[in-house]
């Protein structure tokens, strides 16, 4: 058995946990501070509003939010992909046009999206949230639509040229001004609308920010000629569009299996549960920021050892970080088992100590996912999207069907039962099946 400082020395040897371990922790450094503020403002949205308010809130932020989802095609995962992949091999100029087209893309489908969510505002405050003056508030906070026009595919420029300390900047930004005005309504007694429009706020702060950090980035890697790239150099659109088509399934998928408990949630039972869930949701989220940001770092790592074909390299990556998320999960598992209860009778006076079933329920599956939250992008990286949709349709079809049945009679707890569930089914389907994909393509180079 190994002694301790020889992992130590062996893992401090390794570059591309080297790597992400640098980036995690610019990411970390900023979101330490992002997660206390992004806790501090969810707290403080909850005391201002009350369960049921706090929970239309949640409502009209994710009705919103998946209509933009519905539109996506994941740019940022397509520019990782293939994009990384062009400079890698030093293909500038294919690089170029993929991210110009990722651009444009993007810009359209976020109109597009804009214009759906306003046609289709009214209903959903009617049938969903079950109050029509909600409706133009809807269409208000929609605006962030358009502010996030290129999010995905900026996001993806900033990770593929390593501008992550830029990227957890921007993050922390748009937190101290969302936590900021939230504080301003504090002790200025706010209502829904106004705490509604101190998101929007970071939302369109964000949105520019990205553009114009990208634009930067771009500029240094591929030279300030590169939007006068055209198109038709883009060479493989077969499967580069097969790929986008395959992400934008999965993430309407997504919309309803996993994005949209919320909604589900106020549609089966009421806003007051509703409330309790985008509680829940919000205290695992602070829990897992930390080792969430892997996800953002490690895909370009992972794509390169694969492009690169470093198996070893790739297997040393996916094993030591997620033993450094397990470590990670267990703990904050433990501080919730005993001292979540106490923690939460301060909050608007234990109002919402009943969203603690949930949260324990809730981080089984999130935790699971946290862990091995490599599963998706490996899969990607091997240019196998469909593999992920296809065990994202039907697992995630059993869910749904079983929603329908189960919580009406069975309540609030079984929704959160079936998410976890679904979590740890189809994640582990997905580790199973890329860690079989690269044991497979190391053989081949061995024989």
């Amino acid at each position: 058995m190994k002694s301790p400082l020889k992992i130590y020395q062996e893992w401090k040897q390794d570059k591309s946990l080297g790597d992400v371990v640098k980036n995690t922790g610019y990411m970390i450094t900023s979101n330490t501070a992002t997660t206390g503020l992004t806790f501090i403002q969810g707290i403080l949205a909850a005391v201002i509003l009350g369960p049921i308010e706090y929970g239309l809130l949640g409502m009209v932020v994710s009705f919103s939010s998946n209509i933009n989802r519905l539109f996506s095609f994941r740019m940022g995962e397509m520019v990782v992909k293939f994009g990384g992949e062009f400079l890698e091999n030093q293909e500038f100029r294919k690089a170029s046009a993929l991210i110009k087209f990722a651009g444009l893309a993007e810009l359209i489908t976020s109109i597009l999206a804009y214009i759906l969510l306003i046609v289709l505002a009214p209903w959903a405050a009617k049938v969903i949230l079950k109050d029509p003056l909600i409706t133009k508030w809807i269409i208000i906070y929609g605006v962030a639509l358009l502010a996030n026009f290129s999010s995905e595919t900026s996001t993806a420029i900033l990770q593929i040229g390593n501008q992550f300390r830029n990227l957890a900047r921007l993050n922390f930004v748009q937190s101290l001004l969302t936590a900021i005005w939230i504080v301003v309504l504090f002790f200025s007694q706010g209502n829904l609308i106004q705490v509604l429009l101190a998101y929007l706020a970071g939302k369109l702060l964000f949105g520019s920010g990205l553009f114009i950090l990208a634009i930067n980035t771009m500029n240094k890697i591929l030279g300030k000629e590169w939007w006068e790239i055209r198109l038709s150099e883009l060479e493989n659109k077969k499967s580069i569009i097969k790929f986008a088509i395959s992400t934008n399934i999965s993430g309407t998928l997504n919309i309803i299996i996993r994005d949209s408990e919320v909604l589900w949630v106020g549609y089966f039972l009421s806003p007051l549960y509703a409330g309790y869930f985008k509680f829940s949701i919000a205290v695992i989220n602070a829990i897992i920021l930390p080792i969430s940001q892997l996800i953002t770092v490690t895909y370009p790592q992972i794509n390169k050892s694969i492009v690169a074909k470093q198996w070893n390299s790739l297997k040393k990556l996916l094993s030591r970080t997620s033993l450094i998320a397990f470590f990670w999960v267990i703990i904050c598992s433990l501080g919730l088992v005993f001292f979540g209860e106490w923690v939460l009778s301060f909050i608007k006076d234990g109002a919402y100590v009943p969203a603690l079933p949930y949260i324990f329920v809730l981080i089984i599956g999130y935790g699971f996912a946290s862990i091995f939250f490599w599963n998706r992008n490996v899969l990607l990286s091997f240019n196998q999207p469909n593999v992920p949709l296809l065990i994202m349709l039907v697992f995630g079809g059993i869910k749904t069907i079983l929603m329908f049945v189960l919580i009406p009679r069975f309540g609030y707890l079984m929704q959160a039962g079936l998410l976890s569930g679904y979590f740890v089914i189809s994640i582990g389907m997905m580790v199973i099946l890329g860690v079989r994909q690269i044991r497979n393509q190391e053989s081949r180079e061995v024989n």
